[in-house]
């Protein structure tokens, strides 16, 4: 059995590798993706200007070529579905401080880079260029030979060029960009239909630094929608899912297990009857549904309880025991409604299975030997009642950390199921590969450890 677990352990990691590359190609071919939602605001925004729209990077667009690559970069669309994959997961390294420039043809020399360094460094505009480097702004000179860079070293007026640093010293890279290669992205982006040539475009020195960060190194990238790094907003969100999923998952156990097995021993008795239909009622009213009535009257025609939020605005300012109580006062509604449809479904799942075990042999057997019925119940009956119940409890982590979307819009509580739903109506691609793995990797965690559980229960499970 431990070569089973071992091997399910295993294919954990190319599961989730499976789940998410397939996820990552679907979000690219997808509508709305972040660079289409720039370029519709950016049009949206020049037409209300000027009458102009459509278009992207300069043709009647408010976002300039450089803009629209530099979203391209930001969210992998610049780069093969398997490549910008492989660099999301953080096994493929990506360009950061980008930094770029035009070689311009004769007699059109960078006056403006010559007045900003006081003297004349570039010599040849068609063969040398005047680039800064992001994120410090240090002039660099970069000199071609045809489609080739020859070098790019730290301009220094004060010295010969032969003496001037190559910048290579400090980790950049650089690299030629010909007309024809920016053409052909122009060209794919527009999927055809552009009034472009390539003779609109010049050739370009591009310097950077190579960067390997992912997933594996616990970048899960930039939302584009919230405009925070993904991995902060998840663990944002973590501490509200848990605490209503914890809360949950005791409150379901604890009370569904006891009134599962009082129902069992009290069969068709006035206590199963009167609690089988508040129990049906419960099961048959929604979640979401339960708390929008409880926010109606509870909240707003009987004001007992707060209508949104977890916490009050003044929770920072209360002590200890002050905010326990405004955290509980603020939990009463969502936690019934969190409950109140695996409440029924538990309960009757311990009732019937533990009737069926009271009905069982065995069990008659152990009585007529003179094992008291509280024994037998609850040493013998009670075990093998809740070996079906054990392979729901491995999916508790899901359900701890996703929470309920409904529930948390209802209440206005700022949770992981919450914010998993906007990444997916956003669209925000980064959220949604975020949110995606965490809620994959919990759910096969989960079925395993729900095998685990079912054979630490039952001896005669055998995996192999």
């Amino acid at each position: 059995m431990k070569v089973y677990f071992l091997r399910r352990l295993l294919l954990v990691p190319l599961t989730v590798l499976g789940v998410t590359f397939l996820v990552f190609a679907i979000t690219r071919v997808m509508p709305g993706s972040p660079l289409e939602r720039e370029l519709q605001a950016a049009a949206a925004g020049n037409s209300e200007s000027d009458g102009g729209g459509g278009g992207s990077g300069g043709e009647n667009s408010a976002l300039s070529e450089e803009q629209v690559e530099a979203f391209e970069r930001e969210y992998l669309y610049d780069k093969p579905v398997v490549l910008a994959y492989l660099t999301w997961l953080g096994l493929y390294p990506r360009e950061r401080l980008y930094s770029e420039a035009e070689f311009r043809p004769s007699g059109q020399g960078d006056q403006v880079s010559e007045e900003r360094v006081g003297t004349s460094l570039v010599k040849d505009p068609e063969k040398q260029v005047l680039v800064s480097l992001a994120g410090t702004g240090r002039p660099v000179v970069v000199q071609r030979d045809g489609s080739t860079i020859q070098w790019a070293r730290y301009a220094d007026p004060d010295k010969e060029i032969s003496e001037w640093e190559d910048i290579r010293k400090d980790g950049w890279q650089f690299r030629y960009e010909s007309p024809e290669a920016r053409f052909a992205r122009h060209l794919e982006r527009e999927k055809g239909k552009t009034k472009r040539t390539a003779d609109n475009y010049l050739p370009r020195a591009v310097l950077f630094k190579s960067r390997t960060s992912g997933l594996l190194q616990g970048d899960m990238g930039q939302s584009s929608v919230y405009g925070e790094p993904v991995w902060d907003l998840i663990k944002s969100r973590m501490p509200v899912a848990l605490y209503f999923g914890v809360l949950t998952a005791l409150l379901t156990y604890g009370i569904c297990l006891p009134l599962g097995i009082l129902k069992a021993i009290k069969h068709r008795t006035m206590l199963d009857n009167l609690s089988s239909v508040f129990i049906f009622i419960g099961y048959a009213v929604p979640g979401f549904a339960l708390g929008a009535l409880l926010l109606v009257y509870l909240g707003a025609t009987v004001p007992l309880f707060p209508m949104v939020g977890l916490t009050s605005q003044d929770f920072e300012t209360l002590s200890l025991v002050g905010k326990i109580k405004d955290l509980a006062w603020h939990s009463v509604l969502p936690l019934l409604s969190y409950v109140v449809s695996s409440f029924a479904f538990m309960t009757m799942m311990m009732k019937n299975n533990l009737m069926d075990n009271l009905a069982a042999d065995y069990v008659r057997t152990a009585v007529s030997k003179g094992v008291s019925f509280n024994r037998a119940v609850f040493r013998h009956a009670f075990r093998n009642s809740f070996i079906p119940i054990a392979t729901s409890l491995g999916s508790l982590i899901t359900i701890i950390v996703s929470g309920s979307l409904l529930i948390e819009t209802v209440f206005d509580i700022q949770g992981f199921g919450l914010l998993q739903f906007r990444a997916i109506t956003g669209p925000d691609q980064m959220l949604i590969m975020g949110t995606l793995t965490i809620a994959s990797f919990l759910m096969i965690m989960g079925n395993i450890l729900s095998d685990l559980i079912v054979a630490l229960i039952d001896p005669r499970v055998k995996f192999q």
